[in-house]
């Protein structure tokens, strides 16, 4: 509560990003919603909603040092509890579709509640990014959320706490680290839903912006977008991001998998094998000179070019959305991963500690950027 308040005597105050955190008060069923701000020695500031543990805004510098927001949100709580989307979301607690919305654990099958179709998508609904989640400012960059999902939610089994850390750093690193634990076997998958535009220019698209992906392998939809458990090769195809390429490059070719979801949205199978040193993902805008680089001790990032914006949706001052005018970098563990043991598994045991790390690193550069030509 103390924290509330605290946050409530700046009601008066703007972020830099130009957020009112009276804006974001609103009392639920007794639950507060609030805007948290963490800032850096660099004058970045990310903002941050307990409301879904959602980022709202995260204020990059470019080459010449301008500060721009590079995330798609809302200015007030209301749009956010209005319009069903997960911009910015922690969601869980399955990301991705479990098919048939139905799984096996221990000779035991679990129903779900269905939400797309027949299948249990990003959780079921209402999932975490509608959930209110309890803040712990812990410093000036960093904050906790916390929630605590009831066995039996959506149809999931056990009581699942769950921890969200971000942290900006020094070094301009937006640090996500997730925790759970659970009283009963499982299944656990959580990813950050934001969508970026590293360019600070929303009307503008991402096709224009440079995209490297460390995976040598994607898994593939059937026509129903539904995951085959497949993994395949990149190579010979525009799901190749092995070298720096251009996003819009092959994006409207004649390629099935580009067919089934009107662009990229799908998920790769990182080389970096969990290993959250190793650079998984990187996006550079060349106007801007704005970078961003994902590290993750994840298995696999999900691509997604925001094909379905269709300029419905007025964000933050009043920008309409549109088709590919974001890109979502989503680390996680493989869909239907519960139906799939060819996949990793994602069960989660009592006893056992769940844990997540994802690196978004902002940084600038002034030198020309080498893209690949080559065609597949």
């Amino acid at each position: 509560m103390l924290i509330v308040l605290s946050a409530c005597g700046l009601n008066s105050k703007t972020t830099l990003s130009g957020l009112s955190k009276k804006k974001f008060q609103v009392d639920t069923v007794g639950q507060l919603t609030n805007l948290f701000v963490l800032t850096n020695k660099n004058g970045m500031e990310v903002c941050i909603t307990n409301y879904g543990a959602r980022i709202v805004s995260v204020m990059a510098p470019d080459q010449n040092g301008k500060m721009e927001d590079v995330v798609c949100g809302f200015d007030n709580i209301s749009d956010y509890m209005t319009h069903k989307q997960t911009f910015g979301a922690i969601v869980g607690r399955y990301i991705g579709r479990i098919l048939n919305a139905r799984f096996t654990i221990d000779s035991v099958e679990y129903k779900l509640k269905a939400n797309k179709g027949p299948h249990c998508a990003h959780g079921g609904d209402p999932g975490f990014a509608d959930k209110i989640w309890q803040p712990q400012q812990i410093d000036h960059n960093a904050i906790q959320m916390s929630y605590l999902s009831i066995a039996g939610e959506n149809g999931f089994p056990g009581n699942l706490g769950v921890h969200v850390t971000y942290m900006l750093t020094d070094d301009n690193k937006l640090d996500i680290r997730y925790e759970a634990k659970t009283d009963a076997p499982t299944v656990v998958n959580l990813s950050n839903h934001s969508f970026f535009n590293i360019s600070g220019d929303f009307n503008s698209s991402v096709e224009r912006q440079i995209l490297y992906v460390n995976a040598d392998r994607f898994t593939p939809y059937d026509t129903l977008k539904c995951i085959t458990g497949e993994m395949i090769p990149v190579k010979d195809t525009p799901m190749d991001f092995t070298t720096l390429r251009r996003i819009g490059e092959y994006i409207n070719d004649d390629y099935e998998q580009l067919h089934i979801t009107d662009g990229y949205d799908h998920t790769w199978v990182l080389n970096t094998k969990g290993d959250d040193t190793k650079l998984a993902v990187k996006v550079v805008d060349p106007k801007s000179g704005r970078g961003l680089e994902v590290y993750t001790s994840e298995p696999a990032i999900q691509v997604f070019t925001a094909n379905g914006f269709k300029g419905e949706l007025k964000g933050k001052k009043g920008i309409a959305y549109l088709r590919r005018s974001a890109i979502c970098l989503e680390a996680m563990h493989f869909a239907d991963s519960p139906n799939k043991p060819q996949f990793p598994s994602t069960v989660l045991r009592p006893g056992k500690v769940y844990h997540s790390h994802c690196v978004y690193k902002f940084s600038v550069t002034h030198s020309p950027i080498v893209v690949s030509t080559r065609s597949y």
